[in-house]
């Protein structure tokens, strides 16, 4: 059976694993740093968190680990249920049985972690993006027209993106929008903090038009 995987936050309880009777020995630091090394055997990793047991349980932590795909989340929890993994004694994974009526407004992955699941799941080299568009369309003052003036004389930066993400080998493209502003203190002093603001903000519009082409794809990953 074919699974559908998002450029969305994973939030279902099947992308949920609960780990505990964790180790008190180590520091969550640690912990962390082994329960993701085991687990990204499995598929890719949206989360690893580590929490101290509470205070009327025994010292020891226990982890929540969330999946991109269900079927890596229930892989791991059948292979690593009652096994001592990187410590003396057995740890218990679970899947979270958080009731399935509750239900959550997806939520976008920012660019980096788009550019992250697509480079997984297509290969560094199976995904591209195309700029089609980049557009200042910051608030001048009166009688401001250059496209580069001092701080002062701009309420605010604000630069338009369009762009496609490209799939070649699917021969699909998908586009995405976005709009980033920046606002400027008029007391600021100096071109240069107003040039790196606005190098910031042509920055930031580009990644959320990468992450809105990314929200109108899915990955079908098919069955063994």
């Amino acid at each position: 059976m074919a699974e559908l995987v998002p450029f969305t936050v994973p939030t279902e309880s099947d992308k949920t694993l609960l780990v505990w009777e964790l180790s008190s020995g180590p520091t969550a630091e640690a912990l962390h740093r082994s329960l993701f090394t085991v687990f990204s055997q499995f598929g890719l990793l949206y989360s690893v968190r580590v929490f101290p047991n509470a205070a009327v349980a025994r010292p020891g932590f226990y982890a929540i680990i969330k999946f991109y795909s269900a079927r890596d989340a229930h892989r791991a929890q059948k292979a690593c249920d009652q096994k001592q993994l990187f410590q003396k004694s057995p740890v218990k994974v679970h899947l979270s049985t958080r009731h399935k009526a509750v239900q959550h407004q997806a939520l976008a992955l920012n660019s980096s972690r788009c550019q992250e699941l697509a480079n997984y799941y297509f290969g560094f080299n199976g995904w591209s993006k195309r700029i089609i568009e980049l557009q200042d369309l910051s608030d001048l003052e009166e009688g401001a027209h250059e496209d580069i003036v001092a701080p002062h004389e701009k309420q605010s930066l604000t630069f338009f993106c369009a762009l496609e993400v490209v799939l070649p080998s699917y021969e699909c493209r998908s586009p995405g929008v976005g709009v980033a502003r920046e606002p400027l203190d008029k007391l600021e002093e100096g071109p240069l903090s107003f040039l790196r603001k606005r190098k910031t903000t042509q920055k930031l519009a580009i990644q959320k038009a990468l992450s809105d082409a990314f929200q109108k794809l899915l990955i079908v990953v098919l069955g063994q």
